[in-house]
């Protein structure tokens, strides 16, 4: 026994020091390189969590040095340690469409209903992570009382662009082929997602636009949606480029990991070299900042002139001007036949014009939106609607989709 306890005495502090100084060093890089506006909702909240994310992903990248796993692995990890307890109230089963799995949510019931209301579900992530959305999932079959298809769609780097798009696509058709099966009208299933799965949303529905064997869906609904590679430069871009928990350069390397490509070129991208001449004059009528309206320039927006067009850095990135990746750029014949949408954004987000804009292409071409934006929100605030970590601005886009699903 007593030397059990020189042994605990001697090396607990070995492993409590190293930990101290990693997690010391995490709360000065949040300081020094991220910025927290005053009108945010909760600052040091956020602050906090901020760090702990950074906290994760630095062990993760120690972890993936010393050959043990890798970082995108142990983050995952860290994500599926929130395991909810069943509900009493819904009933949660797992399928597979062809070999993607999804996940059905809905209310328990005396007995079965037909004719139901579905919502099609695109978790974000970054394309790498998204095992942390069950409570959304959870809240949103019970508030809307919908039936809840959560799409697991495969991620990367298991699977690289467009992988992510067909797996959403294929479930999406898979399941309203099948609707009535489940008890679900055909003719009341909406898409949604956040984030990426925002993107996936709209360029679904998209896909689907006059495709005969399907019953077109209802609405989409888009949280804080990315929408398009073209323009870094936008005010949303400028202003909360070091905003957590997304800044412009994550944005931009996320999509070069996404396309297997060298991370050298995220200043390139910045500038817009990425960029031909043609594609900024026949798309730069839709992505614009010229179409931002002007209450959301006040916070030092400065117009950008892009650098020179660089052909070898458009050859490594013209996926990202693709329209399975940016929406925005869809021919004026598919964006005018889309469903009714209903966009959420966020004040304090990079993406948050993307919204804005795919908001003024649709209106322009006669599509019903209902927009909700969060005046003080960030990126990804959704996710903490509820817990010791919850945001009243989290719940309040929680909300925002219940009500673009009731309507």
């Amino acid at each position: 026994m007593e030397l059990n306890h020189t042994f605990l005495a001697v090396f607990l502090p070995t492993l409590v020091f190293p930990f101290v100084l990693l997690f010391a060093w995490v709360v000065y890089q949040g300081l020094s390189q991220s910025e927290i506006p005053s009108g945010i909702d909760q600052p040091m909240k956020l602050r906090i969590l901020y760090c702990l994310m950074d906290f994760s992903s630095y062990l993760g990248k120690i972890l993936e040095n010393l050959c043990l796993c890798s970082e995108i692995h142990f983050i995952r990890f860290v994500q599926e340690g929130r395991k909810l307890r069943d509900d009493p109230h819904l009933n949660i089963k797992d399928r597979f469409f062809e070999d993607i799995p999804v996940r059905f949510y809905e209310r328990r019931r005396p007995k079965p209903e037909q004719n139901r209301r579905a919502v099609v579900y695109f978790h974000g992530g970054g394309f790498m992570f998204g095992n942390s959305h069950d409570h959304i999932c959870r809240y949103i079959a019970k508030e809307s009382d919908s039936v809840v298809v959560s799409v697991g769609y495969r991620l990367f780097p298991e699977k690289q662009y467009p992988s992510q798009f067909k797996d959403c696509l294929t479930a999406t058709i898979c399941f309203m082929k099948t609707a009535e099966d489940y008890g679900v009208d055909p003719t009341r299933v909406i898409i949604c997602g956040d984030s990426v799965g925002g993107n996936f949303a709209a360029s679904v529905c998209q896909a689907l636009v006059g495709n005969p064997d399907v019953t077109q869906p209802l609405a989409q609904i888009l949280i804080y949606p990315g929408l398009q590679a073209l323009d870094f430069n936008l005010p949303s871009y400028q202003q909360n480029r070091a905003v957590p928990i997304l800044n412009r350069e994550q944005v931009i390397e996320i999509a070069l990991k996404y396309f297997n490509r060298d991370l050298s070129l995220v200043d390139s991208v910045v500038q817009g070299r990425h960029v031909p001449k043609d594609f900024k004059e026949r798309f730069g009528k839709w992505i614009s900042s010229e179409n931002i309206p002007d209450e959301f320039k006040a916070r030092g927006f400065k117009p950008h002139l892009d650098s020179s067009f660089a052909n070898d850095v458009y050859e490594l990135v013209k996926q990202g001007l693709e329209t399975t990746f940016s929406p925005l750029m869809a021919e004026e014949t598919v964006v005018s036949r889309l469903p009714r949408t209903c966009i959420v954004t966020c004040e304090y987000d990079v993406l948050r014009d993307d919204g804005i804009l795919y908001k003024k292409r649709l209106e322009d071409n006669g599509v019903p939106v209902t927009w909700h934006h969060i005046e003080n929100g960030f990126h990804g605030v959704i996710s903490f609607f509820d817990g010791w970590l919850a945001f009243p601005s989290g719940k309040k886009g929680m909300d925002n989709i219940i009500s673009g699903i009731s309507k």
